[in-house]
């Protein structure tokens, strides 16, 4: 990405999310197990090339992440990502984390343009087919129409897909585009921090419990970091 950012003007939906066409990620999906769990999560990722210096590490934090997914029970999973020139990919939706996990570190950062707006219509769509129960956004930069997002953040919000956003470095505009959708979805914003994977990986946990069960899960299991997420989600992080 360059480092002068200029939002873009344009109000008009963006293109839809294509599905993924290289042969990696269709075996992928052809050997994914079936979804069927009680709750439904997109994963989504920036990987633009602002990412590339922190990537390599960055995967293996969003690795644990799944790993605590896995360990909630039934859920079932989406990777989205965005970069280069328009490219948005997503999986299918699958309970086999580790087949995401593999996906998600063979994945290289290629230099484009925000494209967030993609990924929050491809969670509208994708809730009006099945519920969709929460959406985790993880990105490091907002280079889009601040207020074409939050209209789509707070359709999101409206149907009920909460936008669980954590963000990788401290560009204040990011922060302020960012902080917004999760106000308007009814979500929660967060510091992707480098130094906390544990912290990271029970957040993420958290999200799973709440996309499995809700609040009243949160406040039953009672963890730190489900006191922390529900603390955030009733705008006392934000």
């Amino acid at each position: 990405m360059s480092d002068n950012k200029q939002p873009v003007p344009a109000r008009a939906d963006p293109a839809p999310v294509k599905q993924s066409s290289t042969g990696e990620i269709e075996a992928f999906i052809r050997q994914a197990k079936a979804a069927t769990g009680a709750g439904r999560l997109i994963l989504s990722l920036d990987a633009t090339m602002s990412r590339q210096p922190t990537w390599d590490l960055a995967s293996t934090l969003q690795g644990e992440m799944f790993d605590a997914v896995g360990k909630v029970g039934s859920l079932s999973v989406q990777l989205v990502y965005f970069r280069g020139l328009g490219e948005c990919r997503s999986s299918g939706f699958v309970t086999d984390t580790n087949a995401l996990k593999k996906l998600m570190t063979r994945i290289d950062c290629r230099a484009g343009h925000t494209q967030i707006g993609k990924v929050l219509v491809h969670a509208l769509k994708e809730t009006a087919a099945a519920k969709v129960n929460a959406l985790v956004y993880i990105g490091d930069a907002m280079e889009e129409n601040i207020d074409d997002l939050a209209e789509k953040a707070g359709s999101l919000g409206l149907h009920g897909v909460p936008v669980f956003v954590f963000q990788e470095g401290h560009d204040s505009g990011a922060e302020k585009a960012f902080k917004e959708i999760a106000r308007l979805s009814k979500g929660a914003w967060f510091r992707f921090d480098r130094s906390a994977a544990a912290t990271l990986a029970g957040l993420l946990s958290a999200v799973a419990v709440f996309a499995t069960g809700g609040l009243k899960a949160l406040e039953a299991r009672g963890r730190p970091e489900d006191r922390l997420m529900i603390e955030h989600m009733r705008g006392g992080g934000n």
